[in-house]
């Protein structure tokens, strides 16, 4: 528009921000659901899988807010606690032989 009084910087910036909560989500999702390591062939495989990744980064990125941290560190320390457990009382016993 040739309306000099007209200013777009604030819809700019909200552009800008929803882009870039959409790049936020996107990259989380691929480093802390595994997407990206789907080897589904079949369409309805592969859309499950997509479906389930996005269904858990939606579970955790809750958790994260109520836990007042992120989905990165979130995860990490499930798998911690996890490994401690698995070390203090294995679910597969280790067998040693002499």
């Amino acid at each position: 528009s040739n309306d000099m009084t007209q200013d777009d910087s604030d819809v700019v910036r909200m552009h800008c921000g929803v882009r870039w909560k959409i790049e936020q989500f996107h990259r989380e999702s691929k480093q802390v659901t595994g997407l990206e390591g789907c080897q589904c062939r079949l369409s309805r495989a592969l859309r499950n899988h997509i479906a389930c990744s996005f269904l858990v980064w939606a579970h955790l990125k809750r958790l994260a807010q109520q836990l007042d941290t992120n989905v990165y560190r979130l995860k990490f320390s499930l798998l911690d606690d996890y490994m401690r457990q698995q070390l203090r009382e294995p679910s597969i016993p280790m067998v040693l032989r002499a």
